[in-house]
């Protein structure tokens, strides 16, 4: 019985695509790098931000020195643009009120940085919707290592088995198969189905409500 779902942000609840792009040609243009155009965007994201940072830097600019540079602009800029373009997804506002009926409890788990990810939750799903939210924090290793995760479990009381995993990347699909929870990949994201099948996805899916079918 499913007890707990766990969701990605990025490109699962939140087409968070366009500010995350602006953002980071804010911080390119600033150091006076090359930007880029928004569907390049999309293999850009998924690992965190310092990840983000150095595929948008030219290759020769890739040091650590350049990455923390433009990430102090990227997130000083990104603190006050981080909704103006971003909107859920269609249909997971209906997904989630009928996870919530069914008592199910509902959990973020993002590579996005812990304060920004705790910002963007409330402010477009309420603040009771999700019971646990979980940003990337400082000193922990980003997915897809498990701890994230664990955390969430932890703190829910479930175990992995009661847990289903959504997410859009095949950073998600690892993070689910690392953990020993089911995974299930959407394709309304940033990534192909490809990639969700060859990061080991177990269901992909088309429309929010295509989860609900899922539950057992």
């Amino acid at each position: 019985m499913v007890k707990l779902v766990i969701f990605d942000l990025d490109g699962t609840l939140l087409n968070s695509l366009d500010d995350l792009a602006v953002s980071t040609n804010y911080a390119l243009q600033k150091h006076r790098y090359p930007t880029h155009e928004l569907l390049e965007y999309r293999r850009f994201v998924g690992n965190g931000i310092n990840k983000l940072l150095e595929r948008a830097l030219p290759e020769e600019a890739r040091t650590e020195e350049n990455v923390l540079k433009i990430r102090e602009d990227f997130m000083a800029y990104y603190a006050v643009h981080k909704a103006d373009y971003t909107a859920p997804y269609p249909g997971i506002a209906e997904l989630l009120e009928a996870l919530r009926k069914k008592n199910i409890l509902l959990a973020v788990a993002s590579n996005k940085y812990h304060s920004a990810t705790q910002a963007l939750i409330p402010h477009y799903f309420g603040e009771n919707t999700f019971g646990f939210v979980y940003g990337q924090r400082e000193g922990i290793p980003v997915k897809p290592d498990p701890t994230i995760v664990f955390d969430i479990l932890k703190e829910a009381g479930v175990k992995p088995e009661e847990v289903l995993y959504v997410g859009d990347s095949g950073v998600d699909m690892q993070t689910a198969s690392n953990s020993g929870i089911v995974s299930i990949g959407v394709t309304w994201g940033f990534r192909s189905a490809e990639e969700l099948k060859e990061n080991g996805a177990i269901h992909i899916v088309d429309r929010p409500s295509d989860i609900l079918k899922l539950l057992r």
